[in-house]
């Protein structure tokens, strides 16, 4: 079934507009079309609510298993249409995809290409950010801790994360150098010698080659060139030959009216057959034997093409260059050790700069992280964790990279890391107190994924009830102004305060469970919330109720800027 809630466009950084699962446990085929704002999933005990938040963790990276696929089927089909900020040169949309097989290893796609399980975590880390039961929770991570209190403090990491870079191009620099003092004389040894005889060589004239081939054809052939001139005059100039020829043609039709215009055309050739025997003659003339001249071009182009062939090139254009090339390599070895202690001089000011850029951020870290704690604290005592402590960790190393949160749920008990102390449920409900705490905190997220995907909750609710219900209820829809928020709840005070309703429900058909869900209207959520108020949802009273929790939720949300505020706040 397809479902689409209404709601108002609101300025998100990732939502989930649309889920389609096939085959995953007692879901045959489900297809909800989701909108921003905050929505919950309600139903019974086992209807499979649990299933759509299994589907949500699927498509981005979490562990697959062959028991999630509905007994019968092949495999078990999750996609998600996700919308984010359009990126320069990338799409606003994207599609992911997971394929869990009853046998075999699971496949993902991203924007219908078959991609690596890992590119699904890639992507869906700025997406969804899942809190509950599952293993998938970026707040167990300590990059996601760090960049939650550097956007509570509003630390800026730019200097620090130019000065790292400067240096790490430096460090690079240094390694490109070469390290190995007797690899480096070897090489300016063997430099030395190659450019010395290149220059000896005296290259320049690109073109030379082809000069060379002319002379060397010219020298090698003297005797036969100046036979050629030779035979060639004679036929030119003496008795009979062809001047005389052209001159007694020439006699044979002067004055005669119809050969007036080869008159004029023997007339020119007679004087063209005249300069041309003329410059045969001084041609053939010109030619001399030289054999020491012919054996200096034999040789010179015997030792282009021995260099062409040491070096490897195929032209006398690409030796020139390469000369140039070797040149200025062996310039840079020579001038290695200056310039070695020039690099090594500004990397010892660049390692400063990193240092006093880490000791900023390091002094900034440590001092916001008290107040960061006192706000999660007063956030979780109105989520019926009164007694909770939070305290938060910062490295004593520059920049203090280590950030820890650590929680007590009770008093009197040590604070240990969030992932060995924390409950389901009370992991959910410290993540929205960091949630409702960062919503107040001074300057701009220092990372977008900081910022706001889709928030899932499952079990945020686990064990509360009363006004404790409320308050979480309040919460979620504070945080769900920034984020689209997507809550697994049991409890109607918490439902009372979504923007839309999504009822999960079980039943059978033909002799086999399957699972449904479907998107409430106003009338049929009224009915969903007296389920959940008496487990009567026909009874007049619990409608009553149902209507007076909504009217409720609706007046606590208009002033929700205030709660979210709450105790703590910066």
């Amino acid at each position: 079934m397809r479902q689409e809630p209404g709601g108002t466009t609101r300025n998100l950084a990732a939502m989930l507009v649309e889920l389609a699962v096939t085959d995953l446990g007692v879901i045959p085929e489900l297809s909800l079309v989701l909108g921003p704002g905050m929505t919950v999933l309600t139903g019974e005990t086992g209807a499979g609510k649990t299933l759509v938040v299994t589907a949500i963790e699927l498509l981005v990276g979490g562990r697959a298993d062959a028991g999630v696929v509905r007994p019968g089927a092949a495999e078990a089909r999750v996609e998600g249409r996700f919308l984010r900020p359009p990126t320069e040169g990338g799409d606003d949309e994207v599609v992911l995809t997971r394929v869990v097989p009853a046998e075999g290893r699971s496949r993902a796609y991203v924007d219908g290409h078959l991609a690596p399980v890992a590119a699904l975590s890639d992507v869906g880390a700025d997406l969804v950010d899942l809190h509950g039961q599952h293993s998938h929770q970026s707040l167990l991570a300590t990059a996601a801790q760090r960049r939650a209190l550097d956007h509570f403090a509003g630390i800026d990491l730019a200097p620090l994360t130019a000065a790292r870079r400067h240096l790490a191009d430096v460090d690079a620099a240094l390694v490109a150098m070469g390290g190995d003092v007797g690899e480096r004389a070897r090489q300016a040894e063997l430099l030395r010698f190659e450019v010395d005889e290149l220059k000896r060589a005296g290259l320049g004239d690109p073109d030379e080659e082809a000069t060379l081939a002319l002379d060397e054809d010219l020298l090698a052939g003297a005797v036969a060139h100046r036979q050629a001139a030779a035979v060639a005059t004679v036929a030119l100039t003496e008795d009979g030959g062809a001047v005389d020829a052209v001159g007694a043609a020439l006699a044979a039709v002067r004055g005669r009216a119809p050969f007036a215009e080869l008159e004029q055309r023997l007339a020119s050739m007679a004087a063209e057959i005249v300069d041309a025997a003329r410059d045969v003659r001084q041609v053939g003339e010109a030619i001399e034997e030289d054999p020491v001249r012919l054996e200096e071009r034999r040789q010179r182009r015997a030792l282009l093409r021995q260099l062409r062939r040491r070096h490897q090139v195929a032209t006398l254009v690409e030796l020139i260059t390469l000369t140039g090339d070797k040149q200025r390599r062996l310039a840079a070895l020579d001038d290695h050790d200056r310039q070695a202690a020039a690099l090594e001089r500004e990397q010892g000011q660049a390692r400063a700069d990193v240092a006093a850029a880490a000791r900023v951020v390091g002094r900034e870290r440590r001092a916001a992280a008290p107040g960061l704690a006192v706000a999660i604290e007063g956030r979780l005592h109105h989520l019926a964790l009164a007694g909770a402590r939070v305290e938060i960790e910062v490295a004593v190393h520059d920049p203090g990279d280590d950030v820890r949160f650590l929680f007590a749920a009770n008093p009197g008990e040590p604070a240990l890391p969030l992932a060995k102390v924390a409950s389901g449920g009370e992991l959910s409900r410290v993540m929205l107190a960091l949630r409702l705490a960062l919503g107040t905190a001074a300057g701009e997220p220092t990372d977008d994924r900081a910022a706001v995907p889709t928030l899932v909750f499952d079990e945020v609710d686990a064990g509360i009830g009363g006004e404790a219900a409320l308050a979480v209820g309040r919460a979620l829809a504070a945080v769900a102004e920034r984020s689209q928020v997507l809550v697994v709840t049991h409890l109607p005070q918490v439902a009372a305060f979504a923007d839309a309703q999504v009822a999960v429900t079980k039943g059978e058909h033909q002799g086999r469970t399957v699972a449904g869900a479907r998107l409430l209207d106003s009338d049929a959520r009224i009915v969903e919330l007296s389920r959940m108020l008496s487990g009567q949802p026909g009874s007049a009273t619990a409608r009553d109720h149902a209507e007076e929790l909504l009217l409720v939720a609706a007046r606590q949300r208009t002033g929700r800027a205030g709660v979210a505020a709450g105790p703590g706040s910066r």
